[in-house]
């Protein structure tokens, strides 16, 4: 199958349908779409013409109608359905924010306390997150990995969240495993 070349606006739609529809048991609409992007439905309407046709998107007729992600539309985007991927919960000021998953956590400067920054790529709508929002993140499915932090950042776009870490703890080892730790056999 040969690479689809999307403009950025087709990128940011479809984007924004996968990212909403992870989390959706039926199909989503343009207007939530163009909320999620902050565009006009008419733009969205227009962009879900052009990407039926490139085969990335399907639309459902009917009031409980919108748009759906083919596989294609994935693997435009480079990214893995979310179908059966564990959970890592995300909290606002203590409230956990319904209908969103972190897909990836990359740490900078871990070793600055003053500079450790976190980016989140979600799965879901960055609406509910604001600069300036206290943020926690996990515990991760593998490593039990709590993160908290202040948002710096958000990106529409690519669904990311940019923290300044504040917090970062993980379930204690059990005693008998650190005993373990630099034991000479």
């Amino acid at each position: 199958m040969s690479t689809i070349q999307l403009t950025s606006s087709q990128e940011r739609v479809l984007t924004a349908l996968v990212n909403l529809a992870e989390n959706a048991d039926r199909p989503v609409s343009g207007r939530e779409i163009a909320e999620a992007i902050d565009r006009n439905p008419g733009t969205v309407r227009n962009r879900m013409q052009s990407l039926r046709d490139l085969r990335l998107v399907e639309g459902v007729p009917g009031p409980g109608g919108g748009y759906v992600p083919t596989d294609g539309a994935y693997e435009t985007l480079g990214v893995e359905r979310m179908d059966d991927a564990e959970t890592t919960p995300v909290a606002v000021d203590g409230e956990r924010v319904e209908g969103v998953n972190v897909e990836e956590i990359d740490l900078s400067s871990v070793a600055n306390p003053e500079l450790c920054r976190a980016e989140l790529v979600i799965r879901g709508p960055v609406g509910p997150f604001g600069v300036g929002d206290h943020v926690t993140v996990g515990p991760t499915p593998a490593a039990g990995l709590r993160l908290s932090g202040t948002v710096d950042a958000t990106s529409v776009d690519g669904n990311t969240l940019l923290l300044r870490v504040d917090g970062m703890e993980t379930p204690p080892a059990d005693a008998g495993d650190a005993a373990d730790v630099g034991a000479a056999d």
